[in-house]
């Protein structure tokens, strides 16, 4: 499976129209070869490189949704709001991860979900990853 984005290629600077404090424009990101057998996609993404400045890997994005159908259940990001929060790095380049996730299983959860919650209901239904990097300076 391949998580990939028709706005920024794997590694590279993600365009400022996706940051919290320009446009935050939700990126496109897409699964490629799903597997057989996955009942719903999951994405997190956020910001490891906030533990230096504030303490925390910050959450930027959770959302879900079924194989067949594109309608999103989006949890809770770490600025308290639901739905995409972009990129916003307080002390330079950070890189961020969108972690995909491929289940066998239907979730339900309720939207403004948390990250942990997300980590909870996914437990043992994994069956596979992927995951994109781009990098982001104010």
């Amino acid at each position: 499976m391949e998580l990939i984005s028709s706005d920024f290629q794997e590694g590279s600077e993600i365009p400022k129209k996706f940051g919290y404090k320009h446009e935050n424009d939700e990126p496109h990101v897409q699964f490629e070869s799903i597997p057989t057998g996955a009942k719903t996609l999951a994405i997190i993404m956020d910001d490891p490189d906030a533990m230096k400045a504030v303490g925390k890997v910050w959450v930027h994005w959770l959302t879900y949704h079924d194989v067949n159908d594109t309608t999103k259940i989006e949890g809770k990001t770490d600025f308290g709001e639901i739905g995409y929060g972009g990129p916003a790095p307080p002390d330079g380049r950070h890189t961020y991860i969108f972690k995909g996730y491929a289940l066998d299983t239907i979730l339900d959860l309720k939207e403004g979900y948390s990250k942990q919650d997300l980590e909870d209901a996914m437990k043992g239904h994994i069956i596979a990853e992927a995951k994109l990097t781009g990098t982001f300076a104010p």
